[in-house]
């Protein structure tokens, strides 16, 4: 067996469910070299996610077996090594990257609390040495005023800065392996651009190998020195990156490439009245201090901000993680307490209270960032889908709702046979599309879509962006459109509002803003872009 960082020989993986066997990676074989980036790109439900678990055995439920296959580490056998090793090597020398940070963080404990807990455990840093290290690594992944965030709690940040503090937790072990998976997925542009910048640079630093799982093909060209492509559990394709991404051989390989977000947003109806029109709107956030946690001043999540959106238009929200895009959409639900005037197709919903709101809420729905944490996993996909019709059209029987929830999880592109299953047995993106079947099936006449396709492979993201052009021709809806892909605004977006730190930098018509941007900032992400 050669001693390489990381060899992974006729892999087959396998998920047992009573009686039933189901295979989801047959066969695979996978090398990474010390010092070397492997980059593992596919469709959701591919077994990019499930063949890096299953490196250090962290595959729990449903059920998983290894008809065959080995996994060595380093020359030291993984897959049927004993517990007490794998302790060893988890953290120590295979740190790991989850898809989904609000997930992995824990939802009571402070970042610095987590942040320590690694240093402790893994490195046996006392307090005072462990929080130099924090603010160091925290500043290196793009945490802005690091030494006020150190307490807070996960749900106090943003998805990105979520990521930013899993890629901190990862990187502080200085391991010889990582496993990213889809570690830049909910980052903005200038902020993904800084996290790659540093994986390079920390490569180097330590010589550390480098499992990066991702769909963003963007990504590979910048990071990859080579590309395993995977479809329907197997590796279709596997070649050094430029050789790779020059002359494809496999057909599906090709189809990724090609996969780009094309096409203009759909034609709008002239002279029609205003569904949605927002007024200085503001979110302020007290910031506490002391024993007695007295309010010392605000920090404003979003200040200012106004516009209009017509039925059928779409508007574009983009700028960095913490600028106030998801803030912005929980203040339009009223999730969250704001300022100034929120009017939804001539009614005042900032004059209104819980009970007055309530009949207006199927009319206007959101699709969360992060599918995982917004499903309830003890619901199996039809319950969940189903959930809304519960509430708003209390009438239906069991049998209509079913009905409509075959019909919604058509339109996204799921197997209707898959309704009885439960969130965990669904890929990250198949999740997403769970969550956009969920909000369409009420049928509204907005929906607030927060990074709807950051967690979709190209081809699927294609997909999904001619389902909400199509259901925005047939039913004239509005969206709101939160993104860090500026290439998916321009497809999909009317009017563009670009944030940094709260404050409206630059508004329009989405096509001018992005022909010929007046603010040094917006030019900077389309430079990324």
């Amino acid at each position: 067996m050669t001693a390489r960082l990381l060899n992974i020989n006729n892999l087959s993986i396998a998920f047992r469910q009573g009686e039933i066997t189901r295979q989801v990676v047959d066969d695979l074989s996978l090398q990474i070299e010390v010092g070397e980036t492997l980059a593992l790109v596919g469709e959701s439900g591919s077994g990019k996610s499930v063949t890096a678990l299953s490196v250090l055995r962290l595959l729990a439920s449903p059920p998983v077996v290894y008809p065959s296959g080995e996994i060595y580490f380093k020359g030291q056998e993984l897959l049927h090594a004993p517990e007490r090793t794998l302790r060893g090597i988890r953290g120590n020398k295979i740190a790991m990257i989850f898809q989904e940070p609000m997930v992995s963080l824990n939802p009571l404990h402070s970042i610095e609390k987590q942040l320590y807990e690694v240093l402790s455990l893994h490195r046996g840093l006392r307090r005072e040495a462990a929080r130099a290290e924090m603010l160091s690594c925290l500043d290196r992944v793009g945490i802005r005023n690091a030494r006020t965030r150190l307490n807070d709690f996960p749900h106090q940040l943003s998805g990105g800065e979520r990521q930013r503090i899993m890629i901190a937790m990862a990187l502080l072990t200085r391991p010889e392996l990582l496993i990213a998976d889809e570690p830049t997925t909910a980052l903005d542009v200038t902020v993904q651009a800084q996290i790659l910048q540093l994986l390079k640079e920390l490569k180097q630093e330590l010589n550390m190998g480098l499992l990066f799982i991702t769909h963003n093909l963007g990504i590979v060209r910048k990071l990859a020195d080579s590309i395993a492509v995977m479809r329907d559990g197997k590796c279709v394709e596997q070649n050094a990156a430029s050789a790779l991404l020059a002359m494809p051989q496999h057909a599906y390989t090709r189809q990724l490439l090609a996969a780009e977000p094309s096409g203009e947003p759909c034609p709008l109806d002239a002279g029609t009245a205003p569904l949605l029109k927002v007024e200085a709107l503001e979110v302020a956030f007290p910031l506490r201090r002391g024993l007695l946690k007295k309010t010392v001043g605000y920090h404003y999540g979003i200040k200012g901000l106004s516009f209009t959106l017509r039925p059928g238009e779409c508007l574009g929200l983009v700028g960095e993680s913490g600028s106030g895009k998801s803030t912005t959409g929980l203040a339009l639900l009223r999730l969250i307490h704001s300022s100034g005037s929120i009017w939804f197709d001539g009614h005042a919903l900032h004059e209104m209270n819980r009970q007055k709101l309530l009949p207006l809420r199927h009319r206007i729905q959101v699709v969360f960032q992060d599918p995982n944490s917004a499903l309830n996993p003890r619901l199996d996909v039809l319950q969940i889908v189903e959930e809304g019709l519960r509430v708003h059209h209390p009438e239906l029987s069991a049998a209509s709702r079913e009905q409509k929830v075959i019909a919604a999880m058509t339109e996204v592109g799921l197997d209707p046979e898959t309704r009885r299953r439960y969130p965990a047995e669904f890929s990250g993106g198949q999740r997403q599309r769970i969550a956009i079947a969920r909000a369409l099936i009420l049928q509204p006449q907005l929906i607030i879509l927060d990074e709807p396709t950051s967690s979709l492979d190209r081809s699927v993201q294609a997909q999904i962006l001619a389902l909400l052009k199509s259901l925005q021709e047939k039913h004239r809806l509005a969206y709101i459109f939160i993104s860090h892909d500026l290439r998916i605004v321009k497809s999909l977006c009317h009017q563009v509002i670009v944030l940094k730190q709260g404050e409206v930098v630059e508004q329009g018509e989405c096509q001018k803003v992005f022909a010929a941007p007046q603010a040094e900032y917006t030019r900077q992400l389309l430079a990324l872009a």
